[in-house]
C-alpha cells in the first residue's frame, strides 16, 4: 500500500520501507533431534539390560493419559513381570519436617555401600489448584542421584491418589526387572497415601521426630498398625535425649495394639539421617525382619494379598473411567451439576439419576 506522504505535492518527503518480519525462532539454532520412537519389546530389552534412560521413558508412558501411551505401557509391563518380585520394597512415611528425604539418602548410601541395587520411587504431592509439582526429591538427594546403581523417580500425585498409586506399583515392576533389588516408596506423608502405599510394599518403616509438640500426636492408632518398624530421626545434639523419650512412648503404645500378623512387634529406634548415627540400625532392623517373614511365610501371604488387592483396585479405576468418559454420562454431568448448584435438586437424586442412566446404556 502506498503511503499518502509519496504523493508528487510531497516531492520534498519520502518514506522508507520497514524491515521484514524477523522469525521468531533463532535460524542459527540448531533443531533439537527427535526422540527415537522404540518397540514395547525394544524398551523391555533396555530394561532388562538395566538401561536407567529407557526405564524412564517407560515411567512416563505409565504415568501418560494418552491411550497409546496405556496401550505401550501395558505391554511393556506384561512382558516385564516374568523378570520382576525380586526385591525388597519398603514403604517411608512420616510427617512433614520429619526428614525423610535426608533419611532416604542416608539409607540408600548404605544400602549401596552394601552392593545393592536401589530404585527411589517419590510420590511428590501437587496443588489443588495450579496441579503442578515442586519434583524436587532429585535436589534434596544430591549425594545418591549422581550414584550408577541408583534410580531416583519423583512423581506428580496430580490429585489423584489411587492413579498414582496404580502407576507406583507398575514402576516397581519395571525397576525389578531393571536389576534393581531394594525399592523405597515415599509417600506425601498426608492423607490416605499411607494405606496405597502399605499394599504395594514388604516392610513400613514410619519415621517420627521428637521436640516438635505434642508426642501422642505421632501416635495414631491407623499409622501405627501399619508400621512395620519406627525410627525417630534426629537423635542428634539437644534433641538425643527428647527422641529417646519418644522413643520409650512408642514403645510403651506398641504394648496396647495386637500382636501384628508377622508374630513380632514392631522396633523403635533412634538415629541422625543428618549425622549418619543409627542408620545401619535401621537396616538391620529391616534385614531382621524380612527374615523373619520370610521364614514363617508372611512375606508370601502379604504380597498374594496385595495382587488380590490391586486386581480389585483396577477393576475399580476401570469401572470410574469408562463411567466418567462416557459421552452421553458427560452431557448428562453438566446438566445435573447445575442443577445441584441451583438447588434444584440434591446430590444424592443426582448421582443416583447418573447411575441410572449408565446402567440403561
Amino acid at each position: 500500500m502506498e503511503h499518502p506522504e509519496n504523493d508528487e505535492k510531497y516531492k520534498g518527503l519520502s518514506v522508507t520501507h520497514g524491515v521484514e518480519s524477523q522469525p521468531i525462532v533463532n535460524p542459527y539454532m540448531k533443531s533439537r533431534p527427535h526422540r527415537p520412537q522404540y518397540t514395547a519389546d525394544e524398551y523391555v530389552e533396555g530394561i532388562l539390560k538395566g538401561n536407567k534412560v529407557m526405564l524412564s521413558q517407560a515411567v512416563t508412558m505409565i504415568e501418560s493419559a494418552l491411550p497409546a501411551h496405556q496401550a505401550m505401557a501395558a505391554e511393556i509391563i506384561e512382558k516385564c513381570l516374568p523378570h520382576a518380585g525380586n526385591s525388597v520394597r519398603w514403604g517411608i512415611t512420616g510427617v512433614p519436617g520429619a526428614g525423610k528425604s535426608t533419611s532416604i539418602e542416608a539409607f540408600g548410601m548404605e544400602i549401596l555401600r552394601q552392593g545393592h541395587k536401589l530404585a527411589v520411587l517419590a510420590i511428590d504431592p501437587s496443588s489443588e489448584l495450579s496441579k503442578g509439582s515442586i519434583l524436587g526429591d532429585k535436589t534434596r538427594m544430591e549425594q545418591l542421584s549422581v550414584q550408577e546403581d541408583a534410580f531416583i523417580r519423583p512423581s506428580p500425585s496430580g490429585g489423584s491418589l489411587g492413579g498414582v498409586a496404580r502407576k507406583t506399583r507398575e514402576s516397581i515392576v519395571l525397576c525389578e526387572a531393571a536389576g534393581f533389588d531394594t525399592i523405597f516408596v515415599e509417600t506425601v506423608g498426608v492423607g490416605q497415601s499411607e494405606t496405597a502405599v502399605h499394599s504395594m510394599v514388604d516392610f513400613f518403616l514410619l519415621i517420627q521426630i521428637a521436640g516438635a509438640g505434642d508426642e501422642l500426636q505421632g501416635i495414631k492408632r491407623g499409622i501405627m498398625e501399619m508400621s512395620d518398624g519406627i525410627a525417630i530421626n534426629k537423635a542428634d545434639g539437644d534433641n538425643y535425649q527428647r527422641a529417646r523419650l519418644a522413643a520409650a512412648h512408642f514403645r510403651n503404645a506398641l504394648q496396647l495394639f495386637p500382636m501384628p500378623e508377622a508374630g513380632v512387634r514392631p522396633e523403635v529406634l533412634t538415629y541422625s539421617a543428618l549425622q549418619q548415627v543409627g542408620v545401619h540400625d535401621v537396616l538391620k532392623m529391616v534385614d531382621r525382619y524380612i527374615s523373619l517373614v520370610r521364614s514363617n511365610g508372611v512375606f508370601e501371604n502379604r504380597r498374594r494379598r496385595q495382587e488380590n488387592y490391586w486386581m480389585r483396585e483396577t477393576i475399580d479405576e476401570a469401572l470410574r473411567n469408562r463411567f466418567y468418559l462416557n459421552e452421553e454420562i458427560q452431557n448428562m454431568m453438566e446438566v445435573k451439576q447445575q442443577q445441584v448448584l441451583n438447588q434444584e435438586i440434591t446430590a444424592f437424586k443426582a448421582a443416583q439419576d447418573l447411575l441410572e442412566q449408565y446402567y440403561r446404556l
